[in-house]
C-alpha cells in the first residue's frame, strides 16, 4: 500500500509540472467555461448555462468571458465548438486585437483563433463576435482554451461548476466589514448604530448594502428591480434549515410589531427565520441611518430584536420590525456589514457603498465608536474564482466594493483602520422610538 501510495503522489506531481517554452518561461493551458465565466450582450436572444453558449444566432451579439492573468505575456486562444451547420466566420477580440477564423467542424473540437501580447496583469475581457454564417447559428461554445506565458504565475476565473459555481460564480463575490468592538462593550452591546451611502450610479439593480449584521440576523437596504427596493430586516431560526414550514414551534421567530406598510413573513433558501421588508425609494447619494437593539432575557434565553431605519437628518425614525428569537438570551454581538449582488445577470457590473459612522451603545446607555473592521469575502473570493473586490478607507468612511472586473483588489483580512472619530455621536431620544 505504501509504494503505491508513492508511486501515485509522484506521477502527480510530473503531471503538473508546467512545459517550458523554448524561450524558458512556463507555458500553461487552462479551460475556461462559459458556463461559469461568460456573459452575453443585453437583448441577445443567445444564452450561456452550464453547458456553455447556444442559440448564438444574431450579428448583433457580443459574448464577454472574463478571466483574470496574473502575469504579461503572450496567451494563445483556442475555442472549444462545434457549428451545427454549413460555415461560420468567428472573431475574438481581446486588446483590441481581432482574431478571425472560418469554423465549420460537425463534431466538438478545439480551434486555434492565435495569440496576443497580455500587456498588464489583470482581468482580459475576451469578446466573441459572429462576422457571417451560412446557417441559423454561428456556433454552440463550451469552453475558451487559453495557454501561454500570460498563465504563468495562475490565473482567477469559475473552473467548475462543483457546488453549483456557475451561478455564485456570476453572482460574484460578496465581501464583508468585521467590525473590532472595543473591549469594554464586546458583552454587553445593546445598540448598534451605522449609516450608509451609496454613490450615485452605484445603485445596480441586484444589490444588497446590509448595514446592521449581528449574530442572528441582518438590516440594509437592497435594490429589487428597476421600480422597486427594500428595506430588508431578517432574523435567522436557530433551527438550521433552508425550509421555513420546517421549523418546530418552539424554535420560530415571533413577530412582535412591525412598523406602517411593512410586509412581513418567513424567508428561506438561505438559512429560515423571519423576514420584514418595507417598500421605501431611497436615493443613491443620499446617507441613511440603520438602528438595531437587541433586548436579552438570559433566564428564558431569548433576544428581542428591534430595527429603525431613517434618512439621515430626518427627526423621526421609522420602525421596521420587532422579533424575539428563541435559544439566544445574548447582546449584539459579531457585528458586521456586506455588500453583496443577487443577481447572476449583474455580476459583470461595479458597484460600491460607504459605512460613515459606527456606534455601539451599552445597557447603560455608554456610546462606543467603531474605528476597526476586518475585511473578508465569501466563498468565491475565497476559492480565487474571482478577485474583483475590495475594501478600505476613504474620507474618513469605510467602504467595499465588488463586481465588475475591476483589477484593484484588496488582500482578503486585511484590517482596515481610520483616525479616532472626533465627531459626537448622533441625538437619538431612545424613549421616542415607535
Amino acid at each position: 500500500m505504501i509504494k503505491k501510495f508513492i508511486a501515485i503522489v509522484v506521477v502527480s506531481a510530473i503531471i503538473r509540472l508546467p512545459v517550458l517554452s523554448s524561450f524558458g518561461q512556463s507555458v500553461s493551458t487552462i479551460t475556461v467555461p462559459l458556463g461559469g465565466n461568460g456573459w452575453v450582450s443585453k437583448g441577445s436572444k443567445a444564452v450561456i448555462d452550464a453547458k456553455g453558449l447556444t442559440g448564438w444566432s444574431s450579428v448583433n451579439d457580443k459574448i464577454s468571458v472574463y478571466v483574470r492573468t496574473e502575469q504579461a505575456g503572450r496567451l494563445n486562444i483556442a475555442l472549444k465548438l462545434i457549428v451545427p451547420g454549413g460555415k461560420s466566420t468567428i472573431k475574438v477580440i481581446i486588446n483590441k486585437t481581432v482574431l478571425t477564423k472560418e469554423v465549420s467542424n460537425r463534431d466538438t473540437a478545439t480551434v486555434n483563433f492565435g495569440s496576443v501580447t497580455i500587456p498588464y496583469a489583470g482581468y482580459q475581457q475576451i469578446v466573441f463576435e459572429g462576422v457571417n454564417k451560412t446557417d441559423p447559428v454561428y456556433a454552440a461554445v463550451s469552453d475558451l482554451i487559453l495557454s501561454g506565458p500570460a498563465l504563468a504565475k495562475g490565473a482567477a476565473y469559475v473552473k467548475d461548476n462543483h457546488g453549483n459555481y456557475f451561478y455564485w460564480g456570476h453572482r460574484g463575490p460578496s465581501v464583508h466589514l468585521n467590525y473590532q468592538l472595543p473591549d469594554a462593550v464586546k458583552d454587553k452591546a445593546e445598540w448598534f448604530y451605522n449609516e450608509v451611502t451609496v454613490p450615485e450610479g452605484n445603485d445596480v439593480e441586484g444589490s444588497y448594502f446590509m448595514a446592521d449584521g449581528f449574530n442572528g440576523g441582518y438590516f440594509g437596504m437592497q435594490v429589487n428591480s428597476p421600480t422597486e427596493r427594500h428595506i430588508l430586516f431578517s432574523i435567522w431560526s436557530p433551527f438550521e434549515t433552508d425550509d421555513p414550514k420546517s421549523i418546530p414551534d418552539s424554535l420560530k421567530t415571533i413577530l412582535l410589531k412591525k412598523g406602517d406598510k411593512v410586509h412581513a413573513g418567513e424567508f428561506g433558501t438561505e438559512g429560515s427565520g423571519g423576514q420584514s421588508y418595507l417598500n421605501y425609494p431611497w436615493v443613491a447619494g443620499k446617507t441613511y441611518a440603520f438602528l438595531v437593539r437587541a433586548q436579552a432575557d438570559s433566564k428564558a434565553k431569548t433576544t428581542i430584536f428591534t430595527a429603525y431605519f431613517k434618512e439621515k437628518g430626518d427627526d423621526n425614525w421609522k420602525l421596521i420590525a420587532s422579533f424575539k428569537r428563541p435559544r439566544s438570551g445574548f447582546n449584539l454581538k459579531g457585528l458586521y456589514s456586506f455588500l453583496e449582488n443577487f443577481e447572476p445577470e449583474k455580476g459583470d457590473v461595479t458597484r460600491q457603498v460607504y459605512f460613515g459612522s459606527q456606534w455601539v451603545i451599552d445597557s447603560d446607555g455608554k456610546w462606543y465608536p467603531i474605528n476597526r473592521a476586518l475585511f473578508t469575502g465569501d466563498a468565491t473570493a475565497n476559492v480565487n474564482y474571482r478577485k474583483d473586490y475590495s475594501g478600505g478607507v476613504q474620507l474618513d468612511k469605510f467602504y467595499l466594493r465588488n463586481c465588475g472586473f475591476f483589477n484593484d483588489y484588496t488582500t482578503l483580512k486585511t484590517m482596515l483602520e481610520r483616525g479616532p472619530s472626533t465627531a459626537p455621536h448622533p441625538e437619538i431620544d431612545f424613549n421616542k422610538l415607535p
